[in-house]
Protein backbone atom coordinates (compact mmCIF):
# COMPACT_ATOMS: atom_id res chain seq x y z
CA UNK A 1 0.00 0.00 0.00
CA UNK A 2 1.23 3.63 -0.95
CA UNK A 3 1.81 5.83 2.43
CA UNK A 4 -0.96 8.07 2.76
CA UNK A 5 0.80 11.28 3.09
CA UNK A 6 2.07 10.66 -0.50
CA UNK A 7 -1.28 9.92 -1.60
CA UNK A 8 -2.23 13.05 -0.50
CA UNK A 9 0.95 14.72 -1.52
CA UNK A 10 0.38 13.46 -4.93
CA UNK A 11 -3.25 14.50 -5.54
CA UNK A 12 -2.23 17.90 -4.00
CA UNK A 13 0.38 17.80 -6.57
CA UNK A 14 -2.04 17.06 -9.46
CA UNK A 15 -4.65 19.06 -8.27
CA UNK A 16 -2.31 22.32 -7.76
CA UNK A 17 -0.78 21.87 -11.37
CA UNK A 18 -4.51 21.70 -12.95
CA UNK A 19 -5.57 24.94 -10.95
CA UNK A 20 -2.10 26.99 -11.60
CA UNK A 21 -2.31 25.81 -15.27
CA UNK A 22 -5.86 27.37 -15.00
CA UNK A 23 -4.85 31.04 -13.13
CA UNK A 24 -2.00 30.99 -15.85
CA UNK A 25 -4.59 30.98 -18.77
CA UNK A 26 -2.88 27.75 -20.08
CA UNK A 27 -5.86 25.76 -19.89
CA UNK A 28 -9.99 25.97 -18.97
CA UNK A 29 -10.47 22.87 -17.29
CA UNK A 30 -10.82 22.54 -13.39
CA UNK A 31 -11.72 18.93 -13.03
CA UNK A 32 -13.06 19.48 -9.20
CA UNK A 33 -15.54 21.70 -10.50
CA UNK A 34 -16.39 19.54 -13.23
CA UNK A 35 -16.95 16.49 -10.85
CA UNK A 36 -18.84 19.12 -7.97
CA UNK A 37 -21.83 20.21 -10.88
CA UNK A 38 -22.78 16.76 -10.93
CA UNK A 39 -23.75 17.19 -7.56
CA UNK A 40 -24.60 21.09 -7.23
CA UNK A 41 -25.54 23.54 -9.15
CA UNK A 42 -24.17 25.97 -6.70
CA UNK A 43 -20.50 26.89 -8.17
CA UNK A 44 -18.67 27.51 -4.75
CA UNK A 45 -20.59 24.75 -3.41
CA UNK A 46 -20.01 22.37 -6.10
CA UNK A 47 -16.11 23.54 -6.42
CA UNK A 48 -16.11 22.27 -2.69
CA UNK A 49 -17.66 19.12 -3.18
CA UNK A 50 -15.36 18.57 -6.19
CA UNK A 51 -12.60 18.89 -4.10
CA UNK A 52 -12.81 16.31 -1.69
CA UNK A 53 -13.77 13.94 -4.88
CA UNK A 54 -11.11 14.73 -6.52
CA UNK A 55 -9.06 13.88 -3.39
CA UNK A 56 -11.21 10.44 -2.90
CA UNK A 57 -10.71 9.78 -6.58
CA UNK A 58 -6.98 10.18 -6.54
CA UNK A 59 -7.24 8.17 -2.95
CA UNK A 60 -8.50 5.18 -5.04
CA UNK A 61 -6.38 5.17 -7.88
CA UNK A 62 -3.60 4.91 -5.73
CA UNK A 63 -4.70 1.35 -5.19
CA UNK A 64 -4.58 1.07 -8.36
CA UNK A 65 -1.29 1.65 -8.99
CA UNK A 66 -0.23 0.12 -5.96
CA UNK A 67 -2.06 -2.89 -7.48
CA UNK A 68 0.33 -2.53 -11.11
CA UNK A 69 3.75 -2.16 -8.55
CA UNK A 70 3.04 -4.99 -6.51
CA UNK A 71 2.11 -6.70 -9.35
CA UNK A 72 5.48 -6.40 -11.81
CA UNK A 73 7.35 -5.85 -8.35
CA UNK A 74 9.09 -2.94 -9.21
CA UNK A 75 8.40 0.64 -8.24
CA UNK A 76 10.16 3.90 -9.02
CA UNK A 77 9.57 7.17 -10.24
CA UNK A 78 9.75 6.35 -13.92
CA UNK A 79 7.60 3.37 -13.96
CA UNK A 80 5.13 5.88 -11.46
CA UNK A 81 5.08 8.38 -14.38
CA UNK A 82 4.95 5.79 -16.99
CA UNK A 83 1.54 4.55 -15.24
CA UNK A 84 0.68 8.59 -14.89
CA UNK A 85 0.79 8.61 -18.90
CA UNK A 86 -1.31 6.19 -19.38
CA UNK A 87 -3.49 7.07 -16.71
CA UNK A 88 -3.17 10.54 -18.18
CA UNK A 89 -4.91 9.50 -21.73
CA UNK A 90 -7.14 7.75 -20.08
CA UNK A 91 -8.39 10.62 -18.25
CA UNK A 92 -7.85 12.68 -22.16
CA UNK A 93 -9.99 10.42 -24.11
CA UNK A 94 -12.40 8.45 -22.13
CA UNK A 95 -12.44 9.62 -18.80
CA UNK A 96 -14.17 13.16 -19.83
CA UNK A 97 -16.35 11.27 -22.09
CA UNK A 98 -17.69 8.83 -19.70
CA UNK A 99 -18.17 11.97 -16.95
CA UNK A 100 -19.58 14.58 -20.44
CA UNK A 101 -22.23 11.21 -20.85
CA UNK A 102 -23.82 11.52 -17.53
CA UNK A 103 -22.97 14.83 -16.01
CA UNK A 104 -26.58 16.61 -15.47
CA UNK A 105 -25.57 19.83 -15.98
CA UNK A 106 -23.23 19.70 -19.61
CA UNK A 107 -24.22 19.78 -22.87
CA UNK A 108 -23.33 16.65 -24.99
CA UNK A 109 -21.53 17.09 -28.49
CA UNK A 110 -24.38 16.40 -30.15
CA UNK A 111 -26.73 18.50 -28.48
CA UNK A 112 -26.27 22.10 -27.22
CA UNK A 113 -26.42 23.85 -24.11
CA UNK A 114 -29.92 24.21 -22.44
CA UNK A 115 -31.21 26.23 -19.44
CA UNK A 116 -29.86 23.59 -17.12
CA UNK A 117 -27.12 21.80 -19.20
CA UNK A 118 -24.84 24.52 -19.73
CA UNK A 119 -21.32 23.14 -19.53
CA UNK A 120 -19.11 22.81 -22.23
CA UNK A 121 -18.13 19.52 -23.16
CA UNK A 122 -14.79 18.37 -23.05
CA UNK A 123 -14.57 17.30 -27.02
CA UNK A 124 -11.70 15.53 -28.17
CA UNK A 125 -8.56 15.30 -25.62
CA UNK A 126 -10.57 18.05 -23.84
CA UNK A 127 -9.69 20.55 -26.09
CA UNK A 128 -12.68 22.57 -25.85
CA UNK A 129 -11.08 23.92 -22.42
CA UNK A 130 -7.90 25.14 -24.61
CA UNK A 131 -5.16 23.97 -26.41
CA UNK A 132 -2.74 22.95 -23.62
CA UNK A 133 -5.17 21.09 -21.76
CA UNK A 134 -3.80 17.81 -23.36
CA UNK A 135 -0.54 18.89 -21.92
CA UNK A 136 -1.65 20.21 -18.68
CA UNK A 137 -3.11 16.96 -17.82
CA UNK A 138 -0.75 14.69 -18.97
CA UNK A 139 1.86 17.00 -16.92
CA UNK A 140 -0.26 16.39 -13.62
CA UNK A 141 -0.83 13.03 -13.92
CA UNK A 142 2.60 12.57 -14.96
CA UNK A 143 3.63 13.81 -11.44
CA UNK A 144 1.24 12.18 -9.50
CA UNK A 145 2.21 8.76 -10.76
CA UNK A 146 6.05 9.73 -10.54
CA UNK A 147 5.39 10.55 -6.67
CA UNK A 148 3.52 7.34 -6.28
CA UNK A 149 6.34 5.08 -7.84
CA UNK A 150 8.97 7.17 -5.77
CA UNK A 151 6.96 6.90 -2.39
CA UNK A 152 5.92 2.89 -2.89
CA UNK A 153 7.77 0.49 -0.70
CA UNK A 154 8.22 -2.52 -2.43
CA UNK A 155 8.23 -5.93 0.43
CA UNK A 156 11.70 -7.86 0.18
Amino acid sequence: MIPLGSTLLATTILTLTMSASQGFGWTRISLPFLIGTVFSSRRSFATAIGIVMHFAIGIAFSFAYALVFDEWQHAGAWLGAGLGLVHGLFVLTAGLEVLAAFHPRMASRHHGPTPTRQLEPPGFLARNYGLRTPLVVLVAHLAYGAILGAAYPLAP
